[in-house]
């Protein structure tokens, strides 16, 4: 499995799926090894993704100090990827809480970054964050599934802080467009792919400076992409379109019947939308 060095010594792994043009991505979690992206719904068959495992999580090392796990701080691991890989720029593709990694990454080095997609990703980097009540509204939209009622409550207690490790394994469904046989072996492979204790310093007080953050991108020229499932909560599309209105050149998709993880959902839309926008044809 290909590794390089991060500029403070730890050795990071990532790991290259398909052919074609290169494409770096980044999972979410916070600190979830990059396995559960896979091919993310058979995209490999059009670019060669370059999957990082970040810091302390999958086969990269735990770094020698834990201040590290910080987002800001894992900012120098991507653009080292990006020297490793020996590219003068990159198409970035970003989901869930990466998506402040990867904003953060093209605020501090704006050239390197050709493309952007962000796949139901977060922007606290640029001040944008989902709250607890737009979590139950999506929530509330699967009343009809006969697995809603346990489920609701369960998905309650997560955010009130009261959840018990079955809570959060009766709620996984909501994070799915549907809860199929899919989306089931989607949740059971992601099983100790968290590293917990990094992920409490991933967003802690320091990571963010959401003005700078603006300021960088205002005037930025990369072309971004922001896809928000219609099923999701983190964001939900209203939010989405929000965080699109903060880049000059944005496309926004909303991919209908789409939980948290839209290539799982229907991996064709997905890889079709995606291909699209990295090849510069319409979305």
């Amino acid at each position: 499995m290909p590794a390089f060095t991060a500029p403070d010594g730890t050795r990071l792994a990532h790991h290259v799926v398909g052919e074609g043009e290169p494409l770096i991505c980044l999972p979410g979690g916070p600190m979830r090894a990059a396995a559960y992206l896979g091919d993310l719904g058979g995209l490999a068959k059009r670019r060669r993704l370059v999957m990082l495992d970040l810091r302390g999580t999958g086969d990269s090392d735990v770094p020698a100090d834990p201040a590290t796990y910080r987002c800001d701080r894992q900012v120098d691991d991507v653009e080292a990827l990006r020297v490793h890989l020996r590219l003068e720029q990159v198409d970035l593709l970003a989901h869930s809480a990466a998506g402040d990694l990867a904003l953060l990454y093209a605020a501090r080095h704006p050239r390197r970054v050709r493309t952007l997609t962000l796949v139901t990703g977060r922007a606290r980097a640029l001040g944008v964050d989902f709250t607890t009540q737009q979590r139950l509204e999506a929530a509330d939209l699967r009343a009809g599934e006969p697995w809603f009622a346990s489920a609701r409550e369960a998905f309650g207690r997560i955010w009130d802080g009261s959840a018990t490790d079955a809570d959060f394994d009766a709620a996984v469904p909501f994070f799915y467009g549907r809860w199929d046989a899919a989306a089931r072996a989607h949740a059971a492979g992601e099983v100790e792919q968290t590293n917990e204790a990094a992920a409490e310093v991933y967003a802690s007080a320091g990571a963010f400076d959401p003005d700078a953050a603006r300021a960088a991108l205002s005037g930025w020229d990369a072309r971004v992409l922001v896809l928000a499932g219609g099923r999701d909560g983190g964001p939900l599309p209203r939010v989405a379109a929000g965080i699109a209105e903060l880049f000059p050149h944005t496309e926004l998709v909303v991919q209908e019947g789409a939980g948290h993880f839209p290539w799982v959902d229907d991996p064709l839309r997905f890889t079709e939308t995606v291909d699209a926008f990295l090849g510069g044809r319409r979305v």
